[in-house]
């Protein structure tokens, strides 16, 4: 807590902030969905014994949601073993104790995720049970159409890099850049992803690129675009000849996204990008949708075994009256050709997956050196580490009340330049805290239609659709 920033941070108690409306709003329906999804397994459980626990769980979970709605204090956070309880306990301590709308927001937001999960790991028979699964796995099922698209436009990208040495160097190099910029473009949009961005993702022909028009229309929402000096970082290090070229993505979302990400790590090893990609998810259920190592088994299951996966009636599917169309031989081998495909690398220790605890502590980034050292030393090897999505861009920056101009390079502190971490964060807006902006743009975006006008709010940085994508040197 001594690397704190000693910039003021969003407060649940500042009503013209997203903190306010988070907490008073988003916050009690993610605990009723998780008290149905706990009542759904407790149905369906065998054994008393486990049916009891269930249903202590939801009582948990219905005291936390009563407590959050109704102000009260926060309470320390019961011992389940995990390093990080002491660390919650103290700070809990040193902001004297406070009530759920009087507090920063970054803080109360990891707290309500970390007690939700002691519920369930101080419990014998729901240790590891992840209260958000189903909705995930939900929400992979429901992408289908561009998870079929992209898998088709993956194969077909792996087939012609095969013969990429038959190719013009300078065919080869415009096209690579080309396809770096678009896949992290697709990584930073998420599900939100117009997969026309995607080009035909070929090495012919670099002018007509069928997705150029779309992607330069998509860019006009990234407000800051950092992605050409990544990709020079890993270009000049693969010229460079470096035997062990390493790029580590701390993970965002399950799901769809995940499913691009593995898209995105792909294409680095193919191209010869990266030697090896370190992919970095939460130890226990986080912020609902938070890739935890099981959904990386559940996404790369799916695609072994896809017919099954895509033509079993949800229950959606079930009360509409549909059934899923089954999927054609071809849209089955190319799922698969992506599962070898990762899998073949996951098996090669290229693919590593790499959980810690020090991404679901209480604090910001800015802790990193002190808090885990071993893991800061770690990400020093790295040639490139991408922070995927809004909440890890709030721990960066400590999710701090910045002037919008402040530089990113300064915002995120002792992980900035000088930290030996190259740091690449793509973030749709979903939050207050924005940083890196020219002089009078947070104005013109507050004076759009929605962007917060004169009421003291951002509301622009809310609804997801503008974008950063912010880059920082480590030397």
């Amino acid at each position: 807590m001594e690397n704190d920033t000693r910039t003021p941070q969003y407060s649940t108690g500042d009503k013209t902030s997203f903190a306010y409306v988070s907490a008073r709003d988003r916050w009690p329906v993610i605990l009723t969905g998780a008290i149905d999804d706990v009542h759904r397994a407790v149905s369906e459980a065998e054994g008393e014994e486990k049916r009891a626990e269930g249903k202590k769980i939801i009582e948990q979970l219905a005291t936390l949601k009563y407590e959050l709605q109704h102000d009260r204090k926060l309470s320390p956070l019961p011992d389940d073993g995990g390093r990080d309880i002491p660390g919650y306990n103290q700070e809990l301590t040193q902001l004297s104790t406070p009530s759920w709308f009087n507090l920063p927001w970054l803080y109360s937001e990891c707290y309500l995720y970390r007690r939700m999960a002691t519920s369930f790991s101080l419990s014998k028979h729901w240790k590891y049970y992840d209260v958000f699964s189903r909705q995930k796995m939900s929400t992979f099922k429901s992408s289908r159409p561009a998870v079929l698209e992209l898998a088709s436009r993956y194969h077909e990208l792996i087939t012609q890099m095969s013969h990429k040495a038959e190719k013009p160097e300078q065919d080869i190099e415009e096209a690579e850049k080309m396809l770096f910029m678009e896949m992290c473009e697709i990584c930073l949009w998420g599900n939100a992803t117009d997969l026309s961005l995607l080009t035909t993702l070929t090495y012919e022909d670099i002018q007509k690129l069928q997705g150029s028009e779309a992607r330069k229309a998509s860019e006009k929402n990234i407000i800051i675009n950092d992605l050409g000096a990544a990709y020079e970082l890993l270009k000049k290090a693969k010229k460079e000849g470096k035997k062990e070229r390493r790029v580590d993505i701390v993970l965002d979302n399950a799901g769809f996204e995940l499913y691009v990400d593995l898209i995105l790590a792909g294409f680095l090893l193919s191209a010869g990008l990266a030697t090896s990609v370190v992919l970095h998810p939460k130890s226990i259920p986080w912020f609902v949708s938070d890739v935890v190592p099981g959904d990386f088994a559940a996404l790369l299951n799916a695609l072994a075994n896809p017919q099954p996966f895509y033509t079993t009636s949800s229950d959606d599917d079930k009360n509409a009256g549909k059934t899923p169309a089954p999927l054609s031989q071809k849209e089955v081998d190319e799922l698969f050709f992506l599962f070898q495909d990762w899998s073949k690398f996951h098996a090669e220790g290229q693919l590593i997956l790499r959980p810690n605890r020090f991404w679901t502590e209480g604090g910001s980034y800015w802790r990193l050196p002190t808090s885990d050292p071993t893991l800061y030393e770690d990400l020093k090897e790295s040639e490139l580490v991408i922070f995927k999505g809004d909440l890890n861009y709030r721990k960066l920056t400590a999710d701090a009340m910045w002037d919008p101009t402040t530089p990113f390079t300064q915002a995120i502190g002792p992980m900035g330049p000088g930290s030996g971490v190259n740091v690449l964060a793509l973030r749709t807006c979903k939050a207050d805290v924005v940083v890196g902006l020219k002089a009078g743009e947070d104005e013109k975006l507050r004076a759009m239609e929605g962007g917060g006008g004169d009421s003291g709010a951002r509301k622009w940085a809310w609804s997801g659709k503008w974008a950063v994508v912010s880059f920082s040197g480590g030397s």
